[in-house]
């Protein structure tokens, strides 16, 4: 058993793109650690390599990307070792992710049950029933009816959608969930929502949180530590605390005084 007080642990991690002029280096040797039981951040500009990362992590990058060097180790175990097979299993049980656009990764010609019943027979070996009864509490635990099970995703509402993805992603009760914008295209209200079931369910599961998002007023409402990225770089990494009152990058601070506030006169754009 792993006592150590790192879930996961990075070193000089660096992916890279072939292109037609050669290869693009999108994330420059970075390193970060993600506490068990934490809630990490990740944010920066689109393009600044973020969802490269989430990809590393679950190793789902296909060519013309390249892992080129570095380390990942995720519970003590070298991700980056292991074979295929290893690695099919190892996903969802021990690390899953939300995807960016979350609700349109639901296939729209299987109802709600058969997409959970894809991941738990493929990696539990569960027959219907039991899949039945899994998914069931699953749906329980992100508050939707369990009836829901036999619609269809357009059936549902946008948060409706957004919480089913989250559930399949804690079908197996993983220790690590990557989230990529879990909360795009949904309004304030529903966006609050999904953030209180997250908090909810990790601290009733315990899983360790990796939050991806440009949107950095948004997290910190909800991680504890921000590590903050630029053109492939992790170029500061903090509490929130920190980063709120004192950030010591100087991107750091003009993403932070980008971030509109109530009570704050907004200036002209000429």
């Amino acid at each position: 058993m792993n006592l150590s007080s790192n879930l996961v642990e990075v070193r000089g991690l660096q992916v890279d793109f072939l292109t037609h002029n050669g290869l693009f280096t999108a994330v420059k040797g970075v390193d970060f650690d993600i506490r068990r039981g934490e809630v990490m951040g990740l944010a920066g500009e689109s393009g600044c390599g973020k969802s490269t990362i989430a990809f590393a992590l679950m190793r789902l990058h296909r060519p013309p990307a390249i892992i080129s060097r570095g380390d990942i180790r995720i519970d003590g175990t070298d991700v980056l070792a292991l074979s295929a097979r290893a690695l099919e299993q190892w996903r969802w049980r021990k690390a899953s992710m939300v995807f960016q656009s979350a609700m349109s990764s639901l296939n729209p010609v299987l109802t709600i049950f058969e997409q959970f019943r894809d991941v738990l027979s493929r990696h539990d070996r569960m027959g219907r029933d039991a899949a039945r009864a899994r998914a069931e509490t699953l749906m329980q635990l992100v508050s939707i009816p369990s009836d829901r099970l036999d619609d269809y995703p357009h059936q549902l509402s946008g948060g409706m959608r957004q919480r089913v993805v989250l559930a399949i992603a804690l079908a197996l009760e993983p220790q690590l969930v990557i989230m990529d914008e879990p909360t795009t295209a949904l309004d304030v209200v529903v966006q609050r929502e999904i953030l209180q079931e997250i908090v909810t369910l990790k601290e009733k599961l315990n899983f360790s949180i990796l939050f991806i998002t440009h949107d950095l007023a948004l997290m910190a409402q909800f991680a504890d530590r921000i590590a903050i990225m630029l053109k492939g770089e992790i170029v500061e990494t903090a509490p929130v605390a920190d980063i709120v009152a004192a950030p010591r990058h100087d991107y750091t601070r003009r993403l932070w005084d980008a971030m509109p506030r109530l009570g704050h006169a907004m200036e002209a754009v000429v």
